[in-house]
């Protein structure tokens, strides 16, 4: 049963539930429970009627207490701005995740460059492949290895500024025979002023498939058996 309790000489009455949470004398368990049946926006209405039946109202020679209703009004609107800027967090990642499943869809059938250190020859040509330059370099070379991990040729690129380095090579030994068909793996190491690194390694695969990832965010399936997150892809070809 609610409680009423009259304010002032004109006989205006308020819920005496309403005038506890108002003075701070309402219990920590009264208030959850009214706190998860009740909106922010409708516990703001609550507190500005109480505000203004208070001033109308009350004895100017014994005021009542209205710093504990100032200070829970002001909760209120920071939760509520907070569930807000949720809601609107929630709705943004959701468009972003189906933004980016669209564009991994439009990628399928294109060749791109992702993070790998091999390449395949067939028929005299290669794969593509590439790296990736964090900085400018005042010499880049490639080093190319056979499945038995021997050097069969080096690559120098020479000057190169930073960015995504797609290479296209025609696939031959260090005497300019052309290597045999099958896979082949390769290494980068570039030179500048500050010393020698080592450049991420890019592979160049065809895009066959898409597919969700545990984290939600769309994995691309290659043609060289790899699963790469759209992120990873450093450039189309």
């Amino acid at each position: 049963m609610t409680t009423q309790t009259t304010i002032g000489n004109n006989g205006a009455t308020v819920s005496q539930t309403l005038l506890d949470t108002m003075n701070g004398t309402k219990s920590a368990s009264s208030s959850s429970s009214a706190a998860g049946t009740t909106s922010g926006s409708d516990l703001q209405n609550t507190f500005l009627q109480l505000l203004i039946a208070q001033m109308k109202n009350q004895d100017p020679t014994n005021p009542m207490d209205s710093s504990q209703m100032t200070s829970q009004l002001a909760e209120i609107n920071t939760v509520t701005g907070i569930q807000q800027l949720n809601t609107s967090l929630t709705s943004l990642a959701s468009q972003l995740t189906t933004n980016q499943q669209t564009q991994a869809a439009n990628l399928i059938s294109s060749t791109v460059l992702a993070p790998g250190d091999n390449f395949s020859v067939a028929s005299g040509k290669a794969t593509g492949f590439g790296v990736t330059l964090a900085s400018d370099a005042t010499d880049v070379q490639i080093t190319v290895k056979n499945s038995a991990g021997q050097v069969v040729n080096t690559i120098d690129l020479g000057k190169q500024s930073a960015g995504t380095i797609p290479i296209g090579w025609t696939p031959v030994d260090k005497s300019g025979n052309a290597l045999p068909d099958g896979t082949y793996t390769f290494t980068a190491t570039s030179t500048s002023a500050s010393g020698t690194g080592s450049p991420a390694t890019l592979s160049a695969a065809t895009v066959q498939g898409v597919i969700k990832q545990t984290d939600g965010t769309p994995g691309l399936v290659l043609s060289n058996g790899k699963t790469v997150g759209l992120s990873t892809v450093a450039a189309i070809i």
